[in-house]
């Protein structure tokens, strides 16, 4: 697991020019990287392990959220194998949660850093206690007595031994993002500062509906001590000629509007809203130019490719003529050319999923069990072969003589299981998933 903490600048102190984003818009916004955000205290926790490849991999998702992250006024980034020790890093001022064990991290904090103990910290302190260390090393059963029930399901979820529950946040439908600035701006160019970061907001919410816009509005509430003549407000709206998130591009548009607009007086909150949102199909990235992509040949892309990257770099499936599934296909660069050959005919559907190693299931009444007892629905197909092929360094082969079963769980769908047939004692085993 891969959890980011993200802790908001506090709202007294050395604050920024204009107020961190809320909790919410920074929750919005975090969407575009995962769905699974929560809200936890003060900080907006996500869970990005499965969706680190799509953003380039972990180093590189780290720099693009802290750098768009600050630009919110994010003031610590932590990462974590769980929420709730994320958090607590975050808190101290500690990033990489991954540098040493996890407990012994945990153990040098604060008690502050955990918010259960902060109802028990005057107790703890009186009894010796100074860090999350010193908490956990007391007895299990005294804690329990003493305190309540959340304090030790705390430890155990931030220490990773019980799970974590979370309610994760909703995309919301319609954007509306208000920002209440810190000082009072009475030239309508200096409002970009503010509303770049609703845009911002705007962005990451734009990129989790796979989405971009094609017209927004902002508007600007005046000062309550102003001139009656001054009225409430005013707004701007701006159009794109082609749907689009590039806050960049956004806020020039908006700048040069806002270079023609003169203020009534002195403005102290701003409101953005995505007036015309439109689907946005994003392109994939590519190695090459958009003018190869759109007209070259796949051959002559994955040419391209393998000289650029090196032929052992760039690899294609080949199917081979072969009733063992384990060999069925293999890998060859994809500059060679193709053999013609091609899978044998198989008398039983094929599953989409395989396991790289069958799983051994338990058997019951002489039925195979897997989240409960299976019913076999079709079979059997009798694989054999690999007599001729040796193992490398062994001396043995790759002979397997199976009896495969399209079978049905209550629990799991319909998958794919054999019994083989060489022991003295024949095993089942699952093999694959079907789609």
């Amino acid at each position: 697991m891969l959890w980011s903490a993200l802790l908001p600048s506090p709202s007294t102190g050395t604050a920024p020019p204009t107020e961190a984003a809320p909790q919410r818009a920074l929750a919005t916004w975090a969407l575009q990287f995962t769905p699974r955000v929560a809200l936890a205290d003060e900080a907006v926790l996500m869970e990005v392990a499965a969706s680190a490849r799509l953003f380039g991999g972990r180093r590189a998702l780290r720099d693009r959220v802290w750098g768009e992250a600050r630009e919110l006024g994010v003031a610590q980034l932590a990462w974590a194998p769980n929420g709730l020790a994320a958090l607590a890093l975050a808190r101290a001022g500690i990033e990489n949660g991954f540098q040493r064990p996890l407990a012994a991290l945990l153990d040098t904090l604060p008690m502050d850093t955990l918010s259960a103990v902060q109802p028990h910290r005057l107790t703890l302190e009186h009894i010796g206690c100074r860090t999350l260390g010193d908490v956990r090393a007391l007895p299990r059963g005294g804690i329990a007595r003493r305190f309540d029930a959340q304090l030790l399901r705390a430890l155990d979820q931030a220490y990773g031994t019980v799970p974590e529950a979370h309610d994760w946040v909703a995309l919301p439908e319609h954007f509306e993002e208000r920002l209440e600035l810190m000082a009072r701006v009475e030239q309508a160019p200096a409002l970009l500062f503010g509303a770049r970061r609703l845009l911002r907001v705007l962005s990451g919410w734009l990129a989790a509906r796979r989405a971009g816009v094609t017209a927004f509005t902002l508007r600007w509430a005046h000062d309550a001590m102003r001139a009656r003549a001054a009225g409430e407000g005013g707004e701007i709206t701006i159009r794109t000629a082609e749907p689009t998130r590039d806050i960049e591009h956004l806020c020039r548009l908006l700048g040069e509007h806002l270079a023609r607009v003169k203020l009534l007086a002195p403005v102290g909150d701003l409101v953005l809203v995505a007036t015309e949102v439109r689907p946005l199909h994003d392109v994939s990235a590519s190695l090459l130019p958009d003018i190869v992509r759109q007209g070259e040949q796949l051959g002559l892309v994955l040419e391209r490719l393998s000289a650029r990257l090196g032929p052992q770099r760039v690899l294609r499936p080949v199917l081979r003529e072969d009733h063992r599934p384990e060999w069925m296909c293999r890998w060859q660069p994809a500059a060679l050319p193709l053999p013609r050959q091609g899978a044998p005919g198989t008398g039983l559907p094929q599953p989409g999923f395989l396991l790289p190693v069958p799983l051994r299931l338990l058997v019951q009444d002489e039925r195979p069990v897997y989240h409960g007892r299976l019913v076999l629905l079709l079979g059997p197909q009798r694989v054999e072969g690999g007599w001729w092929d040796r193992v490398d360094g062994e001396d043995r082969m790759h002979h397997v003589v199976r009896d495969y079963w399209v079978a049905l769980s209550a629990e799991a769908g319909v998958v794919w299981v054999f019994q083989t047939r060489l022991h003295d004692a024949p095993a089942w085993y699952l093999h694959g998933h079907f789609a």
